[in-house]
């Protein structure tokens, strides 16, 4: 892994210098854009708007336009924008883990100590192990200021992106139901919900579609035509709701049984 981040998490007056990693990869395929006609790579230029020609990147800089012109913005410009949070993750508060939505979650990163930094980065992990808690800290990483959740993952101390909550849409702009439920309905619901809750194990779910998708990719190499498989998605009534229900049910008792 190479590091895309260097600097210090801080808690108190405690100083951790950490570099971070990416936690995550991209599991699609690596697939290439190409003309229809001649199969030959499409490609992407940095094209001068005014001219037509090609520019490189080291010709390219930033800017911000005010008025009719553009204040164009150097990497110390950036940097003192916010020098603190440039180089320091800083932890402000801590707080329970159940009590941050999912919905907020974007990118996590492995964070590593650096030189002398090794004994106060096991003070934290073993302190958020203990307590369960997470470290809400902010920090700036590509020009961006970023709000983040500090947790332990396998032994590591783990940083989680999160979103502003000006980032989240309103949800009271969706069209939601006002159809009610029937007690009844309700029960078997929470009875097929407890019938198929298990430990949460990660190594279960295998990501299928790339290995399905690589299988169609072979075939049509060799010439080989493959079956696409029907799947039935017929919206359930709402008179058919609780039959469904049961069957469902039934058919798990039946699946629990068999194993």
């Amino acid at each position: 892994m190479r590091s895309i981040w260097n600097g210090s998490i801080s808690f108190g007056l405690v100083s951790i210098p950490i570099k971070m990693y990416s936690a995550s990869e991209d599991r699609k395929l690596d697939l290439d854009m190409l003309d229809v006609h001649d199969n030959a790579r499409i490609r992407y230029k940095r094209v001068n708007e005014d001219t037509g020609k090609e520019v490189e990147w080291k010709d390219i800089v930033k800017g911000f336009k005010k008025d009719d012109a553009y204040v164009i913005l150097e990497k110390e410009d950036f940097e003192m924008a916010n020098m603190k949070k440039s180089k320091t993750i800083d932890i402000e508060e801590f707080v329970e883990e159940d009590e941050v939505s999912d919905l907020l979650f974007k990118s996590p990163y492995f964070l590593e100590p650096q030189k002398e930094g090794g004994k106060s980065y096991n003070l934290l992990r073993d302190a958020l192990k203990k307590t369960g808690k997470l470290g809400v800290a902010t920090f700036v990483m590509r020009q961006k200021e970023n709000l983040s959740l500090i947790g332990v993952y396998k032994n590591a101390l783990v940083l989680h992106v999160i979103r502003f909550s000006e980032e989240i849409r309103d949800p009271a702009d969706l069209k939601l139901p006002s159809t009610k439920v029937s007690k009844k309905e309700v029960d078997m619901a929470l009875s097929l919900i407890e019938n198929y809750t298990t430990p949460f194990k990660l190594d279960k779910y295998k990501d299928v579609y790339n290995k399905q998708l690589m299988k169609i990719i072979n075939n049509k190499a060799k010439g080989k035509k493959s079956r696409s498989k029907k799947v039935d998605t017929t919206p359930t009534k709402a008179d058919d709701l609780m039959a469904k229900l049961k069957a469902s049910l039934e058919k798990k008792k039946k699946k629990s049984k068999a194993s």
